[in-house]
C-alpha cells in the first residue's frame, strides 16, 4: 500500500494470518499518527490487488479495525480512521513484532545470524527508501 506514503507488506510464511498482519500494521500506523482522522484506507480491491490476496482477507482486516473503533467503513465512501489508538508502549510493541518475526525465523529454519542479518538489511533498505 502506499496511501499517505504508508507501506504495508504480508509475509506468507509467517505464523501470523494475512488479515492480522494487514490489521495490526494499520493499527500501529494510527496509534503513531502516521494515518490520522478523516484519511482514507485504499479500497478493499486495490489493497487486496496490491498484495496479492483475497478481498475477504483485506474485508476481515478492516472488519477487526472498525470493531477496535480505529475506522469506520461506509459503502460508496469507504473506510475512514475515525480515531488515533491509545498511545502504545513503543518497547512493548517492538517486542510484539519482534516475537512474531522470531516465530516466522524458527519457522523457516533460519540461524540467528541470518535472521539478524535480515533485520540490518530491511532498516538498511527502509533508510534509503
Amino acid at each position: 500500500m502506499n496511501a499517505n506514503h504508508v507501506s504495508i507488506r504480508v509475509i506468507h510464511p509467517s505464523p501470523l494470518p494475512p488479515y492480522e498482519q494487514i490489521r495490526a500494521q494499520l493499527a500501529d500506523l494510527i496509534s503513531v499518527g502516521r494515518l490520522q482522522e478523516g484519511d482514507r484506507l485504499p479500497p478493499v480491491r486495490q489493497l487486496a490487488s496490491d498484495l496479492g490476496l483475497a478481498n475477504n482477507t483485506v474485508v476481515r482486516a478492516y472488519r477487526e479495525l472498525e470493531a477496535a473503533g480505529l475506522v469506520r467503513s461506509r459503502r460508496g465512501s469507504g473506510t475512514q480512521v475515525i480515531a488515533p489508538a491509545p498511545a502504545t508502549d513503543v518497547k512493548a510493541k517492538l517486542q510484539e513484532h519482534a516475537n512474531s518475526y522470531a516465530a516466522a525465523a524458527r519457522q523457516l529454519s533460519a540461524t540467528d545470524e541470518q535472521a539478524l542479518a535480515a533485520i540490518r538489511h530491511a532498516l538498511a533498505s527502509i533508510d534509503t527508501a
